[in-house]
């Protein structure tokens, strides 16, 4: 698994560089160990929701973002550094908050500090 281009899929969700994000992060997916594959296709799902958002297919947004989350059930609450328990609340809000006709702020993947970053903060 390249931890380089998982940073870079992130980086790029979170600019809302969605469609570039889902590219990078498929890459990671493919690469990914048999056991991980399912959470990792829960992220490329989560960007490639996103992107359907983005250019107005709210049903094919609402569609892969339910199968996004339920890959990410059963998924620890820190994944290869990302914090799947904030993402996936964040998610479940952005999409309650959707369905009222009051989006919130597009969600963004956070990542906890590498441990070597922990002692110098």
């Amino acid at each position: 698994m390249n931890s380089d281009e998982l940073r870079r899929g992130i980086a790029l969700f979170n600019r809302s560089e969605f469609f570039e994000a889902h590219e990078v992060l498929e890459d990671v997916w493919r690469a990914a160990p048999a056991d991980q594959k399912k959470h990792f296709q829960g992220l490329v799902q989560t960007a490639v929701a996103f992107h359907h958002f983005s250019t107005g297919n709210r049903i094919g947004m609402r569609s892969v973002l339910e199968r996004a989350m339920r890959n990410l059930d059963g998924c620890a609450a820190e994944f290869h550094g990302i914090h799947i328990a904030l993402l996936k609340k964040s998610v479940a809000q952005w999409l309650l908050a959707f369905d009222a006709g009051q989006p919130l702020p597009l969600p963004r993947i956070e990542v906890v500090l590498e441990p070597d970053m922990r002692q110098r903060t």
